[in-house]
């Protein structure tokens, strides 16, 4: 794997997997005070943001790197990821129908890379272009749609997570998928993109490296000041509590760890927040901040000594069988009464994460579902199952 992998990418895949486990299983309150634990501080938000970011480097990777120019036909490649996305959109559909209140990304993840295509043979400059105007224009877009689709459509979007179901009313499926879902793909386009800028750097080189470390704190650190900025000295918060959503739910505590399921609308000082999953502009420039200086972390490390981070690339490696097991395991734990202790939960699994990446490592093999995905996508873009070595 070191010889034909920026193991570093996929230890921050790794960083990804985990934290989103660990808000699936530890409270993100304190059931005593109400306050947010370290969990939802560090990973809520974050770590899926890091998962789409690491997503869109994938692609860019796969469609030539720093130079697109050198990779198979455009065309050959979109089959290729659309194929992919279409294992991953049905996996996630099987994952749809178990007994869980875990929000599945999958179904949405797949959705992405269609909508990527055709942004995959851009250079650097057109996309950081598109990148910068998509992170600045879909929050208004989603902040005008929302109000619309909750007056027009009833029910506005999904209820739970997408199965074969609800392609009985199209309507409202594509609704929650693109603006009222848990993972609104208009604005999560965001991140697959800015992935796609950094996956046409040269991730080799240790500037580059370095500068996507300092550049992802200084936008992480700076969003949240500008956001805090506005809502404490210009007035932003009083107005939110104003309010409907801020007259009913305790959005104090809220911002800092979820809006999921809060009501944005009535005032447009709700652009000004940088919440986790609120879809803000502030929310996608810090957590994008915060994946791109983990992935540059991630690259440092592993530059020199490429299986440094092995527990956590090994584990990135597989993250579609992994995560798929991952909530297959909660459905049965999460039916359990009484409920199972969070760590003896949590760790376990990550333990198992790590182990069972690492076999699949030395034994040269990918998990099962990459190997599905990958197999999927070779047929679609190069007419056969055989792995093109060159």
């Amino acid at each position: 794997m070191s010889r034909t992998r920026l193991t570093g990418i996929d230890a921050a895949r790794g960083v990804a997997l985990l934290g989103m486990m660990s808000t699936h299983i530890f409270p993100l309150y304190n059931p005593e005070t109400g306050a947010p634990t370290l969990v939802a501080l560090l990973f809520s938000g974050r770590a899926s943001a890091l998962f789409a970011v690491v997503a869109g480097i994938g692609i860019a990777l796969l469609t030539g790197g720093a130079d697109p120019g050198s990779a198979r036909s455009p065309a050959r490649n979109r089959r290729g990821i659309a194929a992919r996305a279409g294992v991953i959109a049905l996996i996630g559909l099987l994952l749809g129908g178990l007994e869980t209140s875990i929000a599945i990304i999958l179904f949405h993840y797949a959705v992405l890379f269609l909508m990527v295509l055709p942004f995959t043979n851009m250079r650097l400059p057109r996309l950081a272009v598109w990148a910068g105007a998509w992170v600045c224009l879909s929050p208004v877009l989603a902040y005008l749609m929302r109000p619309w689709i909750n007056a027009n459509l009833v029910p506005p979007g999904v209820d739970g997570n997408i199965t074969w179901e609800h392609f009985l009313e199209p309507v409202p499926l594509l609704a929650d998928v693109l603006f009222t879902g848990v993972y609104p793909t208009v604005q999560w386009m965001s991140y697959l993109l800015i992935g796609m800028v950094i996956g046409r750097l040269q991730l080799t080189s240790l500037p580059v490296q370095a500068g996507l470390v300092f550049v992802g704190i200084f936008t992480a650190v700076g969003a949240k000041f500008l956001s805090w900025y506005l809502l404490i000295d210009a007035g932003g918060f009083a107005e939110l509590l104003k309010t409907e959503s801020g007259q009913t739910w305790p959005i104090g505590r809220m911002l800092e760890v979820n809006l999921t399921g809060v009501d944005q609308s009535g005032s447009w000082w709700w652009l000004t927040v940088s919440a986790p999953h609120s879809g803000t502009t502030f929310d996608l420039l810090h957590t994008a901040g915060t994946a791109a200086a983990v992935v540059g972390i991630c690259l440092l490390l592993t530059w020199a000594r490429p299986n440094l981070l092995l527990p956590l690339s090994a584990a990135g490696a597989i993250t579609l069988t992994l995560y798929s097991v991952h909530i297959w395991v909660m459905a049965m734990v999460q039916a359990q009464e009484p409920a199972l202790d969070p760590g003896w939960v949590f760790w376990p699994q990550a333990a198992a994460a790590v182990l069972i990446g690492i076999a699949f490592v030395r034994l040269g093999s990918r998990g099962p579902l990459e190997t599905i995905a990958s197999g999927a996508s070779r047929l679609a873009r190069d007419g056969t199952l055989a792995e093109n070595r060159r």
